[in-house]
């Protein structure tokens, strides 16, 4: 195969484009709408296995018969999935198990963005429990499978939001600070991208790779919380103050690129956008790369261990 050259306006069906992915068992969380539903239909398009998880079962049982019509590939089914509810995580986990044999490919994708405070059931700051906390769990309770049918790919759909903030680990769920919806989404994605990197440590010698990765500014439902006002200062927060938008197929590129690239084959810890593996920021003006913080081995280390307090279970020692 000759060199494949991608970038920013790479479309998801682009990135598999002459790829048999007839062999991979796939799992999508956050898959009813928007870069989940595109990213599973790409992963299908290349003939994978796609399990759709998501809370509304009734709009991705919609999206995933769109699916099986538009790519000819009736391996398509759909699970519920509430990443807020440690129930329904492992709900999800055993029934999946009991469906399905292989799991090579997890694509945590599912997230809230900016929203006002709210705390899940157990007290956990929304942001965090569903971005984060949920996915851990979710990846811990498939780590046998995904072992069992390596080699296996996990990416984390993180974004460049992660700028906005470190993981504090001295109040996680705004008991003590005020609460920034900006800062506490910049966290949970910092978390996203330090999740990739611990995983990958853990786990590279049993064949299961992690990474994380920025899809680009995409305009989809994530965004149902924002005012304009808020996509004005989320536009403050850029560099140069200004954004460039993808289309949702573009912004599903980079995820399908993470899951199938040959490129990527024996690749972990990373951080990717464009389709392409990115390096550290070097100045404030830059405006691709990642902050040194989410890619801390010590705060990756530190953020599983304090992951596993939270959702009570210890994995891959």
């Amino acid at each position: 195969m000759s060199a494949r050259q991608f970038g920013f306006e790479t479309t998801a069906s682009e990135a598999i484009e002459g790829l048999d992915l007839s062999g991979l068992s796939s799992i999508v969380t956050g898959a009813s709408g928007g870069l989940g539903a595109e990213s599973a239909r790409a992963l299908a398009e290349g003939g994978a296995q796609v399990t759709l998880a998501a809370r509304d079962t009734a709009k991705a049982e919609a999206a995933a018969e769109e699916i099986r019509k538009s790519t000819g590939n009736a391996r398509v089914d759909v699970l519920p999935l509430d990443l807020t509810r440690l129930d329904s995580i492992r709900s999800f986990a055993s029934e999946y198990g009991a469906r399905h044999d292989r799991l090579t490919t997890l694509l945590n994708n599912a997230g809230v963005m900016a929203c006002p405070l709210e705390r899940t059931e157990n007290g956990w700051e929304l942001q965090f429990a569903t971005n984060h906390l949920g996915h851990f769990l979710l990846t811990g309770l498939l780590l046998p499978l995904l072992e069992a049918s390596s080699p296996s790919r996990v990416v984390n759909v993180s974004s460049r939001g992660h700028r906005f903030s470190p993981v504090v680990f001295e109040d996680l769920h705004y008991e003590r600070r005020p609460y920034d919806k900006w800062e506490a989404y910049g966290q949970s994605k910092t978390a996203n991208v330090l999740f990739a990197v611990e995983l990958d440590r853990r786990c590279s010698a049993r064949g299961v790779r992690s990474n994380a990765l920025h899809p680009g500014g995409i305009v989809t439902e994530l965004g149902r919380h924002l005012s304009e006002d808020d996509i004005k200062d989320l536009m403050s927060r850029s560099p140069g103050g200004k954004m460039v938008w993808k289309q949702v197929p573009q912004g599903a590129a980079t995820s399908v690129w993470a899951c199938t690239a040959p490129e990527m084959e024996g690749q972990g810890g990373l951080y990717l956008d464009d389709c392409q593996i990115a390096s550290v920021r070097t100045s404030d003006d830059d405006p691709g790369g990642y902050e040194a913080y989410a890619r801390d081995p010590e705060a990756a280390a530190k953020l599983w261990e304090v992951s596993e307090a939270h959702v009570g279970e210890r994995f891959a020692a």
